[in-house]
């Protein structure tokens, strides 16, 4: 009969946690309530909505696969995402989050910065007269200390740097200690966290290596993302444009991944025009997705393969034709 005790009493109280953290979780404004991490709804997501994009589908699902099975990260998710207008990076991102913080982007765990909007120039004149680089160390600081309180309020916040290539040089070097494996502070583990880049630049060395691909006439499903890596570092650490120029984040091997999104074919953007008119509730109207798809620009001359703007101007196109 004592033998069954141990046994009875972990039936009775593995309910009753459950319901004592569910009982928390109602009431308490608290992240690790929020985080649920759903790897296999994030790669279905990837696979049905993002169209020409197999290596970023591939990178993304591993590395966050990886990272949310170890409960005691050596050093948090870097991921920085490269490539052309319209390619599918923000949409990515947005599915991301999504299935990390079932709020998305609206979860105040999740944060977004962007320097045209955070940091604009014309809101620092004065600190610019003194010099550049006094504006750069109180931007630095205050980043700083914005990632810092994020990160002390949730071990399992998001960051986003969006357009990096509107970010002056240097300013997320103050970014590098969060970055490591090594930094701590005081009932937060800063390794828990996830940053995300997003920016163009490294476009060029992407589109060379797709072209070539198809110039050579592979699939471009052969090609892998280990491929670029390397690639990618160089040119956005080489371009004085890029957010990450000369940055010790490159140089420090701090990136998890670099994420290459590829230049989009007219196979994809009519893909692209497809699933807009289903949200129109137009499914049927296939004629349009084409002729959509034959409106847009296309690159480089001769060949024209891939579109100039991706599957952005899609939607505009689509009012157009409707």
């Amino acid at each position: 009969m004592l033998t069954l005790l141990p046994v009875l009493l972990l039936c009775v109280c593995a309910p009753a946690c459950c319901v004592f953290q569910t009982l928390y979780c109602s009431i308490a404004d608290s992240c690790d309530c929020d985080f649920r991490p759903n790897v296999r709804e994030l790669e279905w997501d990837l696979y049905k909505n993002v169209y020409g994009q197999h290596l970023a589908q591939e990178v993304l699902s591993e590395e966050v696969a990886r990272f949310v099975a170890d409960k005691a990260p050596k050093r948090p998710l870097v991921l920085s995402l490269h490539g052309s207008s319209g390619t599918g990076k923000t949409l990515v991102v947005g599915m991301l989050v999504r299935h990390l913080y079932g709020s998305a982007m609206s979860s105040p765990f999740v944060h977004q910065f962007i320097p045209t909007l955070h940091f604009p120039a014309g809101g620092h004149v004065q600190l610019q007269r003194k010099t550049r680089q006094m504006w750069t160390v109180v931007v630095q600081e205050q980043l700083k200390s914005w990632v810092q309180g994020n990160l002390t309020e949730c071990a399992h916040s998001v960051f986003i740097f969006d357009e990096l290539d509107k970010m002056a040089p240097g300013l997320l070097d103050v970014l590098e200690p969060f970055l490591g494996p090594s930094h701590v502070v005081f009932r937060t583990n800063y390794r828990k966290a996830i940053y995300i880049f997003i920016s163009v630049a490294g476009e060029e060395v992407i589109n060379k290596a797709a072209l070539e691909q198809r110039e050579a006439g592979r699939d471009r499903e052969e090609m892998t993302s280990a491929e670029l890596q390397d690639a990618i570092a160089q040119a956005v650490y080489d371009n004085p444009t890029s957010g990450l120029y000369n940055s010790s984040i490159v140089r420090q091997k701090l990136v998890t991944a670099f994420v290459p999104f590829l230049p989009l074919c007219r196979r994809h953007v009519e893909r692209c025009a497809r699933a807009q008119l289903c949200q129109r509730g137009a499914c049927g109207r296939g004629e349009v997705a084409v002729a959509a798809a034959a409106d847009m620009l296309y690159k480089p001359s001769p060949g024209n393969y891939f579109s100039s703007s991706g599957c952005k101007s899609v939607p505009a196109k689509i009012d157009l034709l409707l």
